[in-house]
């Protein structure tokens, strides 16, 4: 079934591909069909998330998959949430976005950093689809006092996993994927997916 991808963030489009392989889906990023991002004035992840996905299925006619996701830092009242991309002030500037993180955190001791990041996907059969598949997922973790390793994007070098030691820009996507938030929301949705497909 083809799946218009309603993002253009090069980073999720990479892990969405990869996790959702084999699953019955041949997504196409919005993109490359001419499809540009709606404003996302929602008050939840959910909401914009179905924003998204109902502008790609409305523009395009296709079924749509969406994801909205941010980082969620516990000592600072759940901020960067829903502005986690544009949290400096530009969309997408994550170096930027790390340093006013780090600048917010530099008087909190490690023992109150926690934090998880978290994503919503939804799956829409058209645009007025009354019924969305919804999947969620959580990672906690830690935000470190310096960023480490160059690997994945956003906020991954300044995510600590307790659980394998590492940030998240130290793991190859091979470890990240499948322990992430989007990881933890697709393996959901992925048990729901044959149901929804013969619904169809």
């Amino acid at each position: 079934m083809k799946v218009v991808l309603a993002s253009g963030n090069a980073g999720k489009l990479a892990e969405l591909g990869g996790l959702l392989a084999g699953a019955g889906l041949e997504l196409v990023p919005q993109g490359e069909l001419g499809i540009t991002d709606p404003v996302e004035d929602g008050h939840s992840f959910v909401e914009n998330a179905l924003i998204k996905a109902r502008n790609a299925a409305r523009l395009l006619g296709w079924p749509a998959l969406a994801d909205d996701s941010g980082l969620i830092v516990d000592a600072l009242g759940g901020a960067p949430g829903l502005i986690s991309a544009h949290y400096a002030g530009v969309h997408g500037d994550a170096k930027g976005n790390i340093a006013k993180l780090l600048h917010e955190l530099r008087a909190v001791p490690a023992e109150r950093r926690s934090a998880r990041f978290y994503c919503c996907l939804v799956l829409l059969r058209n645009k007025d689809d009354p019924q969305p598949l919804i999947a969620e997922g959580q990672w906690p973790g830690v935000i470190l006092d310096a960023p480490r390793g160059d690997g994945g994007f956003g906020y991954d070098p300044v995510f600590f996993d307790p659980a394998t030691a590492l940030s998240a820009g130290e793991m190859p996507a091979a470890m990240k994927n499948p322990i992430s938030h989007r990881g933890h929301a697709l393996a959901q949705l992925k048990t729901r997916l044959a149901d929804w497909i013969a619904r169809g």
